[in-house]
């Protein structure tokens, strides 16, 4: 097989050398740089990539990934798209020739998005770059996706290859808005990027504009992804959270759980609510059915605070509340073994050892 890695580049010297090293099991390297005024288009050569330097104005990303995808011969069997602020773990390309069967034109393979302090994967879905050469196109301005053009799209799924996600936190995110508005508008009845658009107007704090757009979403005859409703209806209830509007948030978290029933999400961002409004019984029943749930969907909408110690954490707190200083241990010493140098849980502990030693 012929196997190319082909990505675009802006500024990702840093980057660099830790990239090459783990698609150094590639055939060939294909990189389009878009404009970098550091040394990464330089230091790239010096590794070997082939890269091409093209710069859009205005930028969007559908138009230089295809780019990107162009440079890559025609001949070539598996494209394997990655940006340089990831990393593919080694032994991928004969794990790759392992899997791939004949008429397969895409693949899904394990993402980590992102790690918590400990390195351990914190965001954890799968994703889909790996794909044949042809009938492949990218498309939308931003959250851009490969759109198949041919007859028959054949996926494979497999948790045997892993791409990890370290990216640069002091790279801006600015054009994201401004590039979903413009998806929005260039493509109106795709309910994916009506739900970005929202979500992305509720990450700046245009809650009233986030509202209006996620419940467009929910209206859309092409949005029955549940997964991607129950995000949607979570995102409105944070945003009525904010506004402090809190029953028109608690009603949209009761519409959520009944959209996903299945996911643990809901409930702990109700059991969140409940935090906030301090009422303990919303928070202990809402923890105690996330915990019935005891697998993630492996879904880009799963949220960390889902499975990590934030459920332990908060039946502690409500134990405390209701005096039973027994159950309030336990749960604060969960919480520590998923997050074990949280000071104010360790604080929290202290409390409840004591008030346990006093008989209290």
């Amino acid at each position: 097989m012929k196997i190319c890695v082909y990505a675009i580049s802006k500024n990702e010297e840093k980057f660099v050398d830790r990239w090459m090293d783990s698609v150094k099991e590639a055939d060939y390297v294909y990189v389009l740089d878009t404009g970098s005024t550091d040394n990464t288009v330089e230091k790239l050569k010096k590794r070997g990539a082939i890269v091409k330097v093209k710069e859009f104005n205005p930028f969007r990303f559908d138009k230089a990934r295809n780019e990107s995808l162009s440079m890559v011969p025609l001949d070539t069997d598996i494209c394997v798209c990655i940006d340089l602020d990831e990393v593919i773990e080694k032994g991928w390309r004969k794990k790759l020739e392992e899997i791939w069967e004949k008429d397969t034109t895409r693949l899904r393979y394990n993402y980590n998005w992102s790690f918590d302090e400990y390195n351990n994967p914190k965001v954890n879905f799968y994703i889909e770059k790996i794909h044949i050469r042809n009938n492949y196109k990218w498309t939308h301005p931003v959250h851009e996706v490969l759109t198949y053009e041919g007859e028959k799209e054949v996926f494979l799924t497999t948790d045997e290859i892993t791409v990890n996600h370290y990216p640069d936190k002091n790279k801006s995110r600015s054009s994201y808005l401004p590039l979903l508005e413009l998806s929005v508008k260039e493509d109106p009845n795709d309910d994916r990027n009506m739900h970005y658009l929202g979500r992305e107007y509720m990450y700046y704090g245009k809650y009233n504009e986030s509202i209006d757009t996620l419940i467009r979403h929910l209206n859309m005859k092409s949005a029955t992804w549940k997964d991607e409703r129950c995000a949607s209806m979570r995102f409105i209830a944070r945003c009525y959270t904010n506004l402090k509007r809190y029953d028109e948030a608690n009603m949209w978290l009761d519409k959520a759980i009944k959209e996903a029933p299945y996911l643990r999400d809901p409930y702990v961002e109700k059991a969140l609510l409940g935090y906030i409004l301090n009422d303990w019984n919303i928070v202990e029943k809402n923890c105690i059915d996330a915990l019935k749930i005891e697998k993630s969907t492996k879904s880009y909408i799963n949220e960390p605070f889902s499975y990590d110690h934030t459920i332990y954490d908060l039946l502690s707190l409500n134990y405390y509340h209701k005096e039973n200083y027994k159950l309030a241990l336990e749960n604060v010493n969960k919480a520590l073994e998923i997050s074990l140098d949280d000071e104010r849980m360790k604080k929290n502990k202290k409390i409840f050892e004591e008030l346990l030693e006093k008989g209290i």
